[in-house]
């Protein structure tokens, strides 16, 4: 159980997926102007990361392993998660059409967000078990979308501040991030 618990601190905080290992930057800047889309950004990545990671170690274990194919695995992952990307616009476009729209083009970029591929990658390599997989997915998830939230909430501060027109938009975005890297980064030590 502690052994669970630390894959999942671990993944959250310590090895965050944007901020340690600078995976995701495109929806992590691209969606993370505003708080709501990027917690709805943040689920759709997250049920894409856990249900990706859980099917991609099946077929890595079932198939790609026992029929000597692992040289198909990113390939295999690819369309997995592009499967899965696919059926989370559906739904979020038959349920919420408003955060649809404000996701835009980030959310069929979701199958090329190289977090969630690397983190299908990364379970595999680092043999984890079904269940380590699927906390350590879930960990992973959840630091993506606490870093995302939490850079829409400076992004949305820095912007009633009325900051200065050249610091404005893209230069704060950078320097909130850089500055929650470090405060992440206060975990490692």
């Amino acid at each position: 159980m502690t052994e669970l618990l630390t894959i999942l601190f671990a993944a959250i905080f310590v090895n965050n997926f944007v901020l340690n290992q600078f995976l995701g930057i495109c929806p992590f800047f691209g969606v993370s102007k505003k708080i709501e889309t990027s917690v709805g950004m943040g689920m759709a990545v997250m049920f894409v990361m856990t249900i990706a990671s859980i099917i991609t170690w099946y077929i890595d274990r079932l198939i790609l392993e026992n029929f000597d194919l692992q040289y198909l695995q990113t390939i295999a992952f690819i369309l997995v998660i592009a499967s899965l990307v696919q059926f989370v616009e559906m739904v979020i476009q038959k349920v919420s059409p408003t955060l649809y729209q404000a996701l835009g083009i980030f959310l069929p970029l979701i199958t090329t967000n190289c977090a969630v591929l690397g983190l299908a990658i990364l379970n595999i390599d680092l043999g984890y078990t079904l269940t380590e997989t699927i906390i350590h997915a879930v960990g992973a998830a959840l630091g993506f979308t606490l870093a995302l939230v939490i850079l829409a909430g400076i992004r949305e501060r820095l912007e009633l501040t009325g900051a200065n027109k050249y610091f404005a938009g893209v230069p704060s975005a950078f320097l909130a991030a850089a500055i929650l890297a470090m405060a992440f980064a206060g975990f490692v030590i």
